[in-house]
């Protein structure tokens, strides 16, 4: 097997390039932290699988040598010359110079079932999730490199929850498999990274009919999740806190609640409520 491992300070060097912070560029450069990766997700040498974020390829040429096809895509344009160069021997690896966000990864994949693996910066983890879930061909498995504090806040349960942990929990089951700590990346960043698997459901925990307002109404739970449900609730929904309350009641939700304590299901209920009662703002 080819060794994936490659020199970053020096390939960096050699094309002149500066890694940028704003694109979350921090390279894994140890084994164990592949070898992490891929045990992740699981490939079982057949499937197809869409990297987001190849960088140098370091993880691309594992990917191509455990995977079936591998469609690697990789938004900085200065990077692709370093990835044609890597890649050249593997035929299974398609290169993609895009924004992935902007890319139906249906239209990359031949059939479902296929996993992504992305290093990305954690504030697209949110809109990469919802990107994916909402494609034409959804994945079965998402493995995530990312900060570690963001892992276990993307896994956190009723009472520690987020935002961010709900509108990963909708699609799929969220467990940490490894921890890699900052020497694995290079340039070596502030904190520690955790790999991140995410096991897609066949369909959403609650109808996709009903995702759109439960997100609206949690993003204003969580805008202010210092306050009581029936407050940060009420601007949002053009009512008085009363009424708020009167709703959570017949949702079985206690009116002091804050938005982390709430689960998948009691962000369903106050949906459909809401829905019902037409107590939304459009």
């Amino acid at each position: 097997m080819h060794s994936s491992l490659l020199d970053a300070p020096k390939v960096l060097k050699k094309y002149g390039i500066l890694p940028k912070k704003s694109l979350g560029q921090n390279f894994v450069i140890n084994q164990r932290g592949l070898d992490a990766v891929i045990s992740a997700a699981g490939l079982n040498g057949h499937e197809e699988v869409i990297e987001i974020g190849a960088g140098l390829g370091t993880l691309t040429i594992e990917l191509a040598q455990h995977a079936g096809r591998v469609f690697a895509v990789e938004i900085d344009k200065r990077l692709i010359p370093v990835l044609q160069d890597v890649l050249q021997d593997f035929e299974n690896v398609t290169l993609l110079h895009a924004d992935f966000l902007q890319v139906d990864p249906g239209e990359l994949v031949s059939r479902s079932g296929y996993s992504v693996v992305a290093n990305i910066p954690y504030n697209i983890t949110s809109a990469l999730i919802r990107h994916l879930m909402e494609s034409s061909i959804s994945p079965e498995r998402v493995v995530l490199t990312m900060q570690r504090e963001v892992a276990q806040r993307i896994t956190g349960l009723p009472g520690n929850m987020s935002l961010l942990a709900l509108s990963v929990q909708i699609y799929g089951s969220a467990v940490i498999t490894a921890h890699m700590p900052a020497g694995y990346f290079y340039p070596i960043p502030d904190v520690d990274s955790a790999v991140l698997r995410i096991d897609i459901y066949k369909e959403p925990m609650v109808p996709r009919n009903v995702i759109p307002v439960i997100f609206s109404l949690a993003r204003a739970g969580f805008g202010q999740k210092r306050k009581k449900l029936r407050n940060s609730l009420a601007s949002m929904m053009g009512t008085s806190p009363v009424e708020v309350e009167k709703l959570l009641v017949r949702a079985g939700i206690q009116p002091k609640s804050r938005a982390q304590e709430l689960s998948i299901q009691d962000w369903e209920k106050i949906a459909r409520i809401a829905v019902e009662e037409n107590q939304l703002r459009r």
